[in-house]
């Protein structure tokens, strides 16, 4: 579990959700942008309940681990729906069967420069 403090609050919610609202706040702000989404969080009182926050430019939002003894709850719906953004970072490679015909010693030649044809 982590404690996301925003705006001068703290929720506690899964290390997933945290980790991704990390990464599209930073996404987002990237483009210049800001936009409000909502995260599960557990209640002083260990309740589920939501979160709603605006991320991007001008939001900072900082994720610390918190000793956590409870069962942590399943938000990984919530982890999902962040990083199925439009903004998300994902990363771009595929993965390449080799050529079996092919007389070379198995070495891959990879040019990270060179744009892939799908």
């Amino acid at each position: 579990m982590r404690c996301v403090t925003y705006a001068g609050e703290t929720v506690m919610t899964t290390d997933d959700v945290a980790s991704s609202l990390i990464e599209l706040t930073a996404a987002v702000a990237n483009e210049g942008q800001a936009e409000a989404v909502s995260i599960p969080i557990v209640t002083s009182d260990n309740k589920v309940a939501q979160a709603e926050l605006v991320i991007g430019v001008g939001n900072d939002v900082l994720s610390a681990p918190v000793e956590w003894d409870d069962e942590e709850p399943d938000f990984s719906f919530a982890a999902k729906e962040l990083k199925d953004h439009r903004l998300y970072p994902h990363t771009q490679l595929r993965m390449v069967e080799p050529d079996a015909d092919a007389d070379d010693d198995g070495a891959v030649d990879w040019d990270f420069d060179q744009p892939t044809e799908a």
